[in-house]
C-alpha cells in the first residue's frame, strides 16, 4: 500500500498546470528529439505549436548530464541511433519518449502523436492494467456519490419544482450515450432544455443555445443538471470522474477525425474530468480535440490523487460560476 501511495505521489507532481491552447509552453531549455525523417515534419509542428526549443536529429548532441534527449518512434531508427541514445544515458543524459516529456510538461497528450505502439505499452496505463486501481476508483465512487446524493437531495427537490413551474414537460431527461466498452446506457440530467429541443435532429449544445430554459442556464452553470447522474454512478454505468459521455451519432463522426477517439471508452465516463477542469466550454471539432488530449492523458496517468485534485477542481469550477 505504501508503494502505491508513492506512486501516486509521484504521478501527481507530474499533472501539471496547462497554459491554454493559445499559450505556450515555458520551458527554455533545448531538447534534442531523435525520430525517423518521415515523422520530423509532425515532430516539428507539434514542438513548435507549444513554444519549445529543439533540435531534431542532431547526433552531435553534448552526452553531458542535464542534457535531455527524447525519442519517437524509436523502432525505427537505426541500431547506431539506439546506440548513440543508449551512450549518452549511461553519461548522465536524459533520455525519455517524446510523448511522455510532453505529457509531464503540458499537462496533456499530444494526440497527433500517438500510434499503436503507445496503446500497446498497457503499463502506462494503471488505470487499465492494475486491479486495485480499478477497484480504488470504484469504492471511491460509490462511497462519494452515496453522500453526495444525501446532501444535495434538498438541492434537487427545489431544482425539480423551479423545472416544472417553468416549462411543462419530465423534470428528468435522459438521452442514450456511449460508455464503458463503447456499451451505450441512459444519462439522466435534469431537464435544461425545451421538450422540443430536437425536433430538428441530432446537435451539439453551443455556449448560448436558444433551446436552453431560464432555469437551464443556471443549473448548467452550476451543474445542478448533473446531480441525477450519481444514480448512474451508482450503477456501475459511470464514474465520478472520467471522460465525459458522449453520443454515438457524434462519436462516429468524430472517431474519423480524431486519432484513436474510442480509446476514451477504455474506462468508465465521468461526470466531471481533466477537461472539463481544464479547457473552456466547446462544441467544435478543435475543442473536441483538446478535450481527448487531456482524456488520453487522465487515462494515462490516474491514480487516486489525481481525481481527488479533479473533484477539488471540480468544486471550484462550480463556486466561481464557470460550468462548463
Amino acid at each position: 500500500m505504501n508503494n502505491f501511495f508513492d506512486e501516486a505521489s509521484r504521478a501527481s507532481e507530474s499533472f501539471v498546470e496547462h497554459y491554454g491552447p493559445s499559450g505556450v509552453l515555458r520551458y527554455d531549455q533545448i531538447i534534442y528529439v531523435f525520430c525517423p525523417p518521415q515523422a520530423e515534419q509532425l515532430v516539428c509542428n507539434v514542438l513548435s505549436s507549444n513554444g519549445i526549443r529543439y533540435k531534431i536529429n542532431d547526433y552531435s548532441a553534448p552526452h553531458a548530464a542535464g542534457t535531455i534527449l527524447c525519442h519517437y518512434q524509436s523502432w525505427d531508427l537505426a541500431q547506431k541511433r539506439h546506440d548513440f541514445l543508449i551512450e549518452a544515458m549511461k553519461k548522465g543524459g536524459w533520455v525519455e519518449p517524446l510523448i511522455s516529456f510532453l505529457d509531464r510538461n503540458l499537462g496533456h497528450t499530444e494526440v497527433e502523436l500517438l500510434n499503436d505502439q503507445f496503446f500497446l505499452h498497457q503499463k502506462a496505463f494503471s488505470i487499465l492494467s492494475r486491479k486495485r486501481h480499478a477497484i480504488l476508483k470504484r469504492v471511491f465512487d460509490i462511497t462519494l456519490s452515496t453522500l453526495l446524493l444525501l446532501v444535495t437531495l434538498p438541492i434537487g427537490l427545489i431544482t425539480s419544482l423551479l423545472i416544472k413551474l417553468e416549462s411543462s414537460g419530465p423534470v428528468l431527461f435522459t438521452q442514450r450515450r456511449t460508455g464503458l466498452h463503447n456499451k451505450e446506457f441512459y444519462v439522466i440530467k435534469f431537464r435544461s432544455m425545451r421538450q422540443d429541443a430536437e425536433k430538428d435532429g441530432a446537435k451539439w449544445a453551443s455556449q448560448h443555445d436558444d433551446r436552453i430554459t431560464h432555469v437551464g442556464k443556471f443549473i448548467r452553470k452550476t451543474r445542478i443538471d448533473e446531480l441525477p447522474q450519481l444514480i448512474n454512478v451508482l450503477k456501475g454505468e459511470m464514474s465520478l470522474i472520467g471522460p465525459r459521455p458522449e453520443r454515438e451519432v457524434f462519436i462516429s463522426e468524430l472517431e474519423g477525425k480524431i486519432p484513436y477517439y474510442r480509446f476514451r471508452h477504455a474506462v468508465r465516463p465521468g461526470i466531471s474530468g481533466l477537461a472539463q477542469v481544464k479547457y473552456c466550454y466547446g462544441a467544435s471539432l478543435e475543442d473536441a480535440i483538446w478535450k481527448h488530449k487531456y482524456d488520453i492523458y487522465y487515462i494515462k496517468h490516474y491514480n487516486v490523487l489525481i481525481d481527488i485534485k479533479i473533484l477539488f477542481l471540480t468544486i471550484k469550477t462550480v463556486l466561481f460560476g464557470m460550468g462548463r
